[in-house]
């Protein structure tokens, strides 16, 4: 019986033994294969931005050749209005949507998901739609005090903030679900060729090459690729989503919104403050000469968000599983797949950058100081990785929010202080210090509240 007993128990021991060493070896089959999608993943949003940057590029090139340095100034300065309200009216929708929809496919509550998806849209089309009403009404009791060549573009350009808005909430609801086709498609290859062909189109009619024609041009490109990625995304999520009923839990999506909305504002002052006090004390011309540098050199921001675009759903799902391990080693493929590529984009650019500057016109070409001081802000953003989606999607959005605070209110200060005085040159200055002090900040954060090294130096490749 004692013999019978001990080998019962042996038998016990082994099976338990085979059953741990087979869920290993799932489980490292899953880590390789999530790895191997997740650089698919981010290839493929590198590569829609590869193309989406040449499409913009070229559609720059053109508004710049065909309408003169002051009125594509007039453009960027009313574009730059419907970037910051369209980003921000949303409250923060499309990053809740990257962080909840992993979670909730996780556990399977499928209602909530249902919930979130429909809801999630039509609050952005309903904000949208307020803002652009506030705007339109702030723009009529007040358009006496605003300079009289940005009125009707202003006008046509608020026209467009509720589908931007849409299509912004649309793009996190596609990557949420890993699905960078129709996340990165519509907004930033579909929208920039509708954009030139109705500028196109207007040449031939004889419309004349102003701010108003090419903001009239916006409101088509805009409102076309929203309903055309609202009615494909609606397909593929019919498809992968069984029907059924939705919980909307308003308050649980805004309140975990409420800091990412304040982190999408500071990106956004990040990324337009500079143009904005420029047009401040400036011409048009001046405007646009520097548009067009820093879009120029902020090609090298496409690899950051391309890599966290496809990293961004993979760190909300291993925070979700408690698996901190693979979740350290994901980071430090993340931060080299950011730094590497982002320096090379740095080199290239600053290589070919008077001969690019060249293509929107003789005069653009003063513009060149401005990329070289631009691209170190953005090389220690890049030293960092994708931080940002990092410590959003790990429950530290609160702190990122409050360092970009901080620093969107560094930027403007130092965009006010140095513009009288230098100018271009001073609006690059501000703007490159202001973004390296984020990545400096995001750097502690991480290091202290999630104990994970997110510096380059720190995640070096392993041979």
């Amino acid at each position: 019986m004692c013999g019978a007993s001990a080998t019962s128990a042996n038998t016990a021991q082994l099976r338990r033994l085979s059953e741990r060493l087979v869920a290993s070896a799932r489980q490292l089959q899953q880590g390789s294969g999530d790895r191997e999608r997740t650089q698919r993943d981010a290839l493929a949003a590198f590569g829609v931005r590869v193309v989406s940057a040449g499409l913009l590029y070229l559609t720059q090139i053109v508004l710049a050749r065909w309408m003169g340095t002051t009125e594509y100034g007039v453009y960027v300065f009313v574009w730059t209005w419907v970037l910051i309200l369209g980003g921000l009216c949303h409250l923060g929708l499309s990053l809740t949507m990257i962080r909840l929809i992993p979670a909730y496919r996780e556990t399977g509550e499928l209602s909530l998901l249902r919930g979130l998806i429909f809801g999630g849209r039509w609050a952005a089309i309903a904000l949208g739609t307020l803002v652009s009403g506030f705007g339109i009404g702030g723009l009529w009791l007040f358009g006496p005090t605003v300079s009289s060549p940005y009125v009707l573009p202003l006008y046509l350009a608020l026209v467009c903030i509720p589908l931007y808005a849409l299509t912004d909430v649309q793009d996190g609801i596609g990557r949420g679900h890993a699905w960078m086709d129709l996340a990165l498609l519509p907004p930033y290859v579909l929208r920039p060729i509708l954009l030139l062909l109705a500028m196109v189109a207007a040449l031939a009619y004889g419309l004349p090459m102003r701010a108003e024609t090419a903001a009239g041009s916006a409101i088509l490109a805009t409102w076309a690729s929203g309903v055309i990625q609202l009615l494909l995304l609606n397909r593929r999520l019919g498809a992968t989503i069984a029907a059924g009923d939705r919980q909307y839990t308003f308050k649980t999506w805004f309140r975990a919104s409420l800091p990412l909305v304040v982190i999408a504002g500071c990106e956004l002052v990040l990324q337009n403050a500079d143009v904005l006090v420029i047009s401040r004390y400036l011409s048009p011309a001046d405007v646009g000469i520097y548009f067009a540098a820093a879009k120029t050199m902020s090609l090298i921001l496409f690899v950051h968000y391309a890599v966290g675009s496809a990293v961004a759903n993979r760190f909300a799902t291993l925070n979700a599983r408690g698996d901190r391990e693979q979740l350290r080693a994901f980071v430090r493929d993340a931060v080299n797949w950011t730094f590497w590529p982002s320096l090379a984009c740095a080199v290239l650019l600053l290589a070919l950058g008077l001969p690019l500057l060249a293509l929107f016109g003789s005069q653009f070409q003063t513009g060149y100081p401005v990329m070289i001081i631009l691209a170190l802000g953005f090389m220690a953003r890049a030293s960092m990785g994708p931080a940002e989606f990092l410590l959003n999607m790990l429950g530290e959005q609160s702190l990122c929010a409050t360092v970009l605070t901080v620093t969107a209110a560094l930027n403007i200060a130092l965009n006010f202080a140095l513009v009288p005085s230098f100018g271009m040159i001073g609006a690059a200055t501000a703007t490159s210090l202001s973004i390296t002090f984020a990545a400096a900040m995001n750097y502690l954060v991480a290091r202290r509240r999630l104990e994970i090294e997110i510096a380059i130096w720190s995640n070096l490749p392993r041979r």
